[in-house]
């Protein structure tokens, strides 16, 4: 829609979580770099937490890429509403393991056969779990006993528990000590400074075809870190409906004022994108909602219903 009108090849600020947009800072490539050091060093359990939309399922995405390229072995759950008998189900399916029971210590037992051949072969497994804090107890225990899966000196299987904050608030349960004792990395997102925002929508924008055109106006630019804080995913929103907006108004560079009207309707101006500090329960649940972040592309298209065929007519007086 808007790519011809910014020189764009594609949408630079897709929400999907693609890995070629990965931005490395210093952050992500510890971050990284630990995820990948774990599971090829056979490290067992490892978490990765951090605020909502700050890049864990894109960083998970490129921790699968670069295990693939090593043909290492991985199973990716990315529902985490299951019950026990579901973990078993999606396990064997992911790695593609066939067992006619449904039996669970039957399932159990296939597993570990099938382990001790992947690793009789010298090829490493990785059992990665998003969204990891909706886990209820029951599971998490299961995944804990899987890491007992093992020869006299090494782990059969890896773990990778990826989450949001709540997930460092459920390990430090009592009833979960000793999986807490278990973990032996623990890897970190966190949002962007503004620096790094800056750099962050030049990065997307360059791998999107631009040419180098001024896009966003450098007060635009601040301005989308003012209400973003340096959240990525609440950054690719921002831009993505300046952009839009910009194109209907036929505007370049993107203006403050532009992105100051999506961030009033995304209500961004009333509602902050993270949750308040040290775990703090607000009865909103707006302040630590996945499912807010994700509506608010759908919202603002419903606010711009309207708006889209005024701003073209207003272009046309």
């Amino acid at each position: 829609m808007y790519k011809s009108f910014f020189g764009l090849k594609e949408n630079p600020f897709n929400v999907n979580p693609d890995p070629r947009y990965l931005y490395l800072t210093k952050e992500i490539e510890e971050a990284l770099s630990g995820l990948m050091y774990g599971v090829q060093n056979r490290k067992g359990f490892i978490t990765l937490t951090g605020e909502v939309g700050t890049g864990k399922t894109t960083l998970i995405n490129s921790l699968l890429a670069g295990l693939h390229q090593r043909r290492v072995r991985t199973a990716f759950l990315f529902n985490s509403r299951m019950n026990t008998n579901q973990l078993f189900d999606f396990i064997l399916s992911e790695f593609g393991i066939s067992c006619e029971s449904r039996n669970k210590s039957q399932q159990l037992m296939r597993l570990n056969q099938w382990l001790l051949e992947r690793y009789r072969a010298g090829e490493t497994t990785v059992l990665i779990v998003d969204e990891a804090q909706n886990l209820t107890y029951p599971v998490l225990e299961e995944i804990r006993l899987l890491t007992n899966l093992e020869t006299s000196t090494e782990k059969l299987l890896q773990i990778v528990l990826s989450g949001q904050q709540e997930l460092e608030e459920k390990l430090k349960q009592p009833q979960l000590r000793q999986l807490r004792q278990r973990i032996m990395l623990r890897c970190r997102t966190s949002p962007l400074t503004k620096e790094q925002t800056h750099a962050y929508m030049a990065e997307r924008l360059r791998i999107a075809g631009a040419s180098g055109e001024l896009i966003f106006s450098p007060k635009a630019v601040e301005t989308v870190y003012l209400y973003s804080l340096g959240i990525p995913r609440v950054v690719n929103l921002l831009c993505e409906h300046s952009l839009i907006n910009a194109f209907v108004e036929q505007q370049r560079p993107i203006s403050e004022k532009i992105v100051e009207d999506v961030a009033h309707e995304f209500q961004l101006d009333e509602v902050e994108p993270t949750a308040p500090p040290g775990g703090a329960r607000i009865d909103a649940d707006v302040y630590n909602s996945e499912e807010f972040i994700q509506n608010l592309g759908e919202a603002l298209s419903r606010f711009r219903m309207g708006s889209q065929f005024s701003s073209s007519t207003r272009g046309r007086k």
